[in-house]
């Protein structure tokens, strides 16, 4: 199965019965998440623009409330990307079992992350990613180089998330790691399919399904052959080993 053939059928099973019980969990939260960053940048906004040394006229409060308003919009859009990593550290094991239980039919399964450290994978690349679509957001009134920016950064981040949270219930951290190396121009490639999907609105909120479904499928291309069989190894037992 080449890139495309995943990409393919990880799109279909996105969309598929069994994935769409998940997808209002995946929703739910995405949009939880966006909600509270919304409040706290609007209630920060709102602090700026009530102290009247800085605006001693109403209509110039009310430009730059509008100014504003129009900023915090478009942010959020550059905030999908952090805030998908950590959705994707929460559901990986769920979605990841439907994957394998499809693509897999030995029966070959891997083992469950436990819950910190899916959620210290996922919060390192949120925090990652965060200030890499911030210095996005930065130069996004330059054509041309926003979107450049865009994709080549989440492009290199959703690669190695996926396949990371996809490798780790089959190997451990210095063998996903070693992967990771190994196969890094391959990632890059796959992870543009992901930030073309992170681009697309209201689609994008549904990315944690498809970066799942895509990479669990892109590591059984590159997954070394003792893994193959693998089922339910034993994991390190801590995260420090984990690092």
């Amino acid at each position: 199965m080449d890139m495309l053939a995943a990409a393919y059928a990880a799109l279909n099973q996105t969309f598929s019965a069994p994935f769409r019980k998940m997808l209002w969990k995946v929703l739910a939260l995405t949009l939880a998440l966006l909600a509270v960053l919304w409040l706290g940048l609007d209630k920060l906004a709102l602090h700026f623009l009530s102290n009247p040394a800085w605006f001693p006229y109403p209509w110039m409060a009310a430009a730059v409330s509008f100014v504003l308003g129009f900023g915090i919009v478009v942010g959020l859009a550059f905030l999908i990307a952090p805030a998908s990593s950590l959705v994707a550290g929460f559901y990986l094991d769920d979605l990841a079992d439907l994957v394998e239980a499809d693509i897999y039919p030995q029966g070959a399964r891997g083992k469950a992350l436990s819950i910190g450290l899916a959620t210290w994978v996922g919060a390192r690349f949120a925090l990652v990613a965060l200030g890499v679509n911030l210095i996005a957001l930065a130069v996004f009134l330059l054509p041309g180089v926003n979107a450049i920016v865009f994709f080549i950064a989440n492009a290199f981040l959703m690669g190695r998330l996926y396949f990371e949270l996809a490798a780790l219930r089959f190997v451990g951290q210095a063998q996903a790691t070693t992967l990771m190396r190994r196969h890094a121009v391959m990632l890059f490639v796959a992870g543009l399919v992901i930030a073309a999907f992170l681009a697309v609105p209201i689609l994008n909120l549904t990315t944690p399904l498809f970066g799942v479904a895509f990479m669990v499928r892109i590591f059984r291309q590159v997954a070394p052959p003792a893994s193959e069989p693998l089922a339910n190894p034993a994991p390190p037992q801590n995260l420090q080993a984990m690092r």
